[in-house]
């Protein structure tokens, strides 16, 4: 019988060292295989906009890193070109236009790009150092508007808006000085590159300028005499990736990086109340 009660709890011993065993080596393997995610330091090149957005991008490239996601961000002086470097593989994604741009720019050249996050929006507005009301502006002026499809036709509804013109019925949002029916005060629409109407305000009688150019140019809001209402706004700015990159576990987190709290109180530092988070 003793003989029998030592073997039994040699059993049990056995059997609760094996399961100490068990228990330990769950435990390490929990430990040393976390949960999979792409976040092993994964770095993205994003393309942006030279100025504001510098400052802007570093805070969303401290958060993404919290995430282990490296962002280097290339910074640009041109709107042709961040999509270019987009389409080629130069870069993972970028931040700096609103949805009527691309689509002209798929429109015109076959990109494979498309949304995935909002960051925010500029209403674009008309700006001028000679007059302090759009009531004021005589005939003959000069005004000038940005020469790409989507902020030209951007710009020509502000002015219509404004009562300074009037556009062919039924144009659309990529509407251009050949749609102006109307121009009671004769006024001479000249177009120029988007980030070259601000800083030629002094040349022209006034100007219809994108809100990240006219900070750019040194114009403040006292200057501006009419905008784009805000209610409804098509031209919000937004994350951009290649089609094939749209769902990825990287994507998620860089949007995600870029809307919070954190960047939000960056953006409203930078820009002043003159941009506003759309998301």
């Amino acid at each position: 019988m003793t003989k029998n009660k030592n073997l039994h709890g040699f059993h049990l011993s056995r059997r609760a060292a094996l399961a100490a065993v068990a228990v330990s080596a769950a435990a390490l393997f929990a430990f040393a295989a976390p949960a999979p995610s792409f976040a092993e330091d994964k770095s993205i090149k994003v393309g942006i906009m030279a100025g504001e957005e510098e400052d802007i991008w570093r805070v969303v490239a401290s958060e993404a890193a919290k995430k282990g996601l490296k962002i280097e961000t290339i910074t640009f002086n041109d709107y042709t070109q961040p999509n270019e470097a987009l389409e080629r593989g130069e870069l993972d994604a970028n931040a700096f236009q609103h949805q009527p741009y691309l689509d002209n720019q798929i429109k015109q050249h076959g990109y494979h790009i498309v949304r995935v996050g909002y960051t925010g929006v500029w209403p674009i507005g008309l700006y001028t150092k000679k007059y302090k009301s759009v009531a004021e502006i005589p005939e003959g002026v000069v005004i000038g508007v940005p020469n790409d499809p989507s902020n030209e036709g951007r710009a020509l509804r502000v002015l219509q808006s404004e009562g300074l013109i009037k556009l062919k019925d039924g144009t659309g949002i990529l509407a251009t000085v050949a749609d102006v029916t109307d121009n009671p005060k004769k006024i001479e629409i000249k177009e120029l590159d988007a980030g070259i109407v601000g800083r030629s305000i002094d040349d022209l009688d006034a100007g219809i300028v994108n809100t990240d150019w006219a900070l750019k140019s040194g114009l403040s809001p006292a200057e501006r005499i009419a905008q784009e209402p805000i209610a409804d706004n098509p031209y919000r700015n937004f994350i951009a990736v290649k089609d094939e990159n749209k769902d990825a576990d990287w994507v998620k987190t860089l949007v995600s990086s870029y809307q919070n709290e954190t960047v939000k109180a960056e953006f409203d530092k930078v820009y002043k109340g003159t941009g506003l988070s759309a998301y």
